[in-house]
């Protein structure tokens, strides 16, 4: 089916069973799917895409965003970076004047890794007590694969560019580890834990994919 929405043709997947609600999902690749009762009429489905328009644009462009293939980083004052999320200039972040792009990139990696530190050491208290656990080495790494990592001796290390994401993201990730201390695999009772404190963790992992690439310098 297509509604066309704010000049903009929106094609999507009607799918019919035994529920009880409407539900609308929008996949990583910005397939959409609208899940339906049985016997839903076509102009109750319309009507349902029309009223969360704003929405389903908003998230498709998101998806294109995070599609692009990013733009080189511009080390000089004016430079765009992420920080908790938003993006700021350079000098927001680090004193940049009559520095090389050599040394504002090592200062840059510098100011990250303090922010990370203190964002997860301040973070980390609230879920540690919610949890009932508490890691015995906190490190905060640089990493290419992993966004934090949890050893059987209760070490937690977090990648840097956390830094970059938004806090609930970050949290994500703290309480990932965290919940690591007594669930060591990625189990049901693993996930059942991490979904008891963030029962949208599924967001916040969507936001890694979507957007890792776009955390870094």
């Amino acid at each position: 089916m297509k509604v066309e929405i704010e000049n903009n043709m929106i094609e999507f997947h009607v799918q019919y069973g035994n529920r009880k609600k409407l539900a609308i999902h929008i996949d990583s690749l910005g397939f959409i799917t609208v899940k339906v009762p049985k016997d839903t009429s076509k102009e109750i489905i319309v009507s349902a895409i029309e009223s969360k328009g704003k929405w389903i644009l908003d998230k498709i462009h998101e998806i294109e965003i995070a599609r692009e293939i990013p733009k080189a980083r511009e080390y000089h004052a004016h430079g765009k970076f992420l920080y908790i999320g938003k993006e700021r200039f350079l000098h927001e972040l680090i004193d940049c004047s009559e520095l090389n792009e050599e040394v504002l990139r090592k200062n840059l990696k510098k100011f990250y890794m303090t922010r990370c530190k203190t964002i997860v050491e301040e973070r980390i208290k609230i879920y540690q007590k919610q949890l009932k656990v508490k890691p015995k080495i906190i490190e905060i790494v640089e990493s290419k694969v992993k966004w934090g990592s949890c050893s059987s001796d209760k070490k937690i290390t977090f990648n840097f560019r956390l830094a970059m994401a938004p806090v609930e993201v970050i949290d994500y990730v703290i309480i990932h580890e965290l919940c690591h201390i007594t669930h060591m695999n990625h189990d049901r009772s693993f996930w059942r834990r991490v979904g008891s404190i963030m029962p949208d963790y599924k967001e916040k992992e969507e936001y890694l994919a979507r957007h890792g690439h776009s955390m870094s310098l």
